[in-house]
């Protein structure tokens, strides 16, 4: 296996599924820090946009704290029937399957959002939560979606 061909296989990996659109930016404090929120529409259940909201660390923060090429773990989501809901072809195992993913340092770790269908009660869970290789974190947030059946 070459160098570059490495180097691509960890760009696709790290790629995200999808695209979000950056729909607000909060200022918390002097020192460039902020809340950025990003609508993210599911790839593959239409009818459904999720909005994703995470800390930024700003310049000035990362001079004085260091680690520079990282920002927390904490994020929130709520997802909600944005339009008529079409499931396409999703995973339905309990694992689900990656809607999301965006880095969150330098090299490993990145915010994830995850669905799963929760067959029992027609739902869709969102969660989105930290990935790291080694230091997982526990921060999550969760969103459903029921999927009401209409009655023709």
């Amino acid at each position: 296996m070459t160098y570059k061909t490495v180097l691509t296989a960890a760009f696709l990996a790290t790629a995200s599924p999808l695209a979000a659109e950056v729909v607000g930016n909060v200022d918390v404090d002097w020192l460039g820090n902020d809340i950025v929120v990003e609508a993210v529409p599911d790839p593959k259940v239409q009818g459904v946009t999720c909005h994703l909201s995470y800390f930024e660390r700003g310049l000035i923060d990362r001079l004085q704290k260091g680690n520079w090429f990282e920002d927390p773990s904490n994020s929130s989501i709520s997802c909600r029937q944005t339009g008529p809901i079409v499931v396409g072809d999703i995973d339905r195992s309990d694992e689900g399957e990656n809607v999301f993913r965006e880095r969150r340092s330098i090299i490993f770790k990145t915010l994830q959002v995850k669905r799963i269908f929760d067959a029992q009660n027609n739902t869709l869970i969102y969660i989105s939560h930290a990935r790291d290789v080694q230091d997982g974190s526990a921060k999550m947030s969760m969103s459903t979606v029921p999927l009401y059946k209409s009655k023709d």
